[in-house]
């Protein structure tokens, strides 16, 4: 369960620092972002990040935790990767899964 987690956390990370970027909120939206928004965007990519290596220590310590966040680290780069060129707002709709992931987590499903 957690690891679903560092995975999901590690891919919002990622589109987060992403789309802090200008270049790359104007591919998604088609239109260039606020420098506010753009802040904000890093900086929650900054702190999903860390939520996704707090993740894999808890589920594997402190000895294998950071390797097992570079692996959750690596998928949710290539996905990110493969899937933002040919489905950009796609690719921010996967983010959607988070909550849905914590509810799930929350109620013990």
């Amino acid at each position: 369960m957690m690891i679903i987690g560092a995975v999901l956390f590690a891919y919002g990370g990622m589109l987060g620092l992403c789309l802090g970027l200008e270049r790359h909120y104007k591919q998604v939206w088609g239109r260039p972002g606020p420098l506010w928004l753009l802040r904000v965007l890093r900086c929650s990519g900054w702190t999903a990040l860390a939520a996704s290596l707090l993740s894999c220590v808890a589920a594997w310590g402190w000895a294998m935790g950071p390797v097992g966040w570079f692996g959750a680290l690596s998928l949710a780069a290539v996905v990110l990767v493969m899937g933002l060129p040919y489905a950009p707002r796609s690719a921010v709709l996967v983010v959607a899964a988070l909550p849905c992931w914590g509810l799930w987590g929350w109620l013990g499903l």
